[in-house]
């Protein structure tokens, strides 16, 4: 097997670990060239090819999120997660860590942690990496290592409620919202939402986006109640995706050009988080991308025009 079939074998792995440690679909596909490009430049033969290159897309991606890290301080609003349309990398084995560890919420815990912490625990309780392994990709003693791993795994265990969602019921309740949205129904709408409910919005100053988190059923409901059925106006259609391994939707113009996703986190039988990311560089990967000034100059006038 050339070098070439062997990267291209690990690829979907490489982009999976980069992307739960970096947050962001570009900067992983990023990391994994470069990956290619030191493996290419490599003159000697590794041991093991997997080791090799799980060791340096990790090194990348930890040298890339400290960089990250002072960009996403500065960020204008709320940052969310680039929205993953699917996961390349698939694991029988490991199949429940590999879909906690992608949505959005398990995401944002990650953020939570230090670069370091963020990549052991990524190796090592999502994909299974021995520490061995795990102290090489990053650098550090077995022993700091493990210490690294409780501690991640003391942050995450902390901030995410871990429970077992009926698919078909979870899809169900998506497709009822996703029905009672356009259809403006805000009674039908606050009957599935948590009474906690967070709405979140994240729009990089570069996109309308709300500007500040909605908290409560009945806020939340009367907001979107108020906003969606005015898309249909206007010719904009929502796509039923997972997104994240969570059911959502990417947001349609006229033109099939994309201007949003939205996702919804599903917790006891009711929505608990729903999160929409409109920021069009965090698009560009999900399809061509339309204007989101433009839409909500659009949705004003509907709005006028109906009054």
């Amino acid at each position: 097997m050339t070098r070439t079939e062997e990267f291209e074998d690990l690829r979907g792995l490489l982009f999976s670990i980069a992307y739960r440690i970096l947050g962001s679909v570009a900067e992983a596909e990023d990391a994994v060239q470069e990956t290619w490009l030191r493996y290419e430049a490599t003159p000697t033969e590794p041991t093991s090819t997997k080791a090799f290159l799980s060791a340096v897309v990790t090194r990348i991606s930890i040298d890339v999120l400290r960089s990250a890290r002072v960009r996403r301080e500065a960020y204008v609003g709320q940052w969310l997660p680039e929205p993953l349309l699917d996961d390349p990398y698939e694991d029988p084995e490991r199949a429940a860590e590999l879909a906690d560890s992608v949505s959005m919420a398990a995401l944002l815990l990650l953020e939570r942690l230090s670069p370091l912490e963020r990549a052991v625990f990524v190796l090592r309780e999502v994909f299974g990496f021995g520490f061995p392994e795990v102290a090489t990709a990053v650098g550090r003693s077995e022993v700091a290592c493990r210490q690294l791993a409780t501690r991640a795994r003391r942050h995450m265990d902390g901030g995410q409620a871990r429970f077992e969602a009926d698919r078909k019921e979870r899809d169900v309740l998506a497709a009822r919202f996703f029905d009672a949205l356009l259809g403006g129904d805000v009674d039908g709408l606050q009957d599935l939402l948590a009474a906690d409910v967070q709405m979140v919005g994240d729009g990089g100053g570069k996109a309308p986006a709300f500007a500040r988190i909605v908290h409560g059923a009945a806020n939340v409901a009367r907001v979107l109640a108020g906003n969606f059925p005015l898309l249909a106006e206007i010719d904009v259609h929502l796509q039923p995706r997972l997104l994240n391994g969570d059911p959502g939707v990417v947001l349609r113009d006229r033109d099939d050009r994309v201007v949003g996703t939205m996702t919804l986190e599903v917790l006891d039988g009711r929505i608990q988080t729903i999160r929409s990311v409109v920021n069009p560089d965090k698009l560009g990967h999900v399809g061509p991308v339309g204007d989101g000034w433009a839409l909500a100059e659009a949705i004003k006038q509907a709005r006028r025009s109906g009054s």
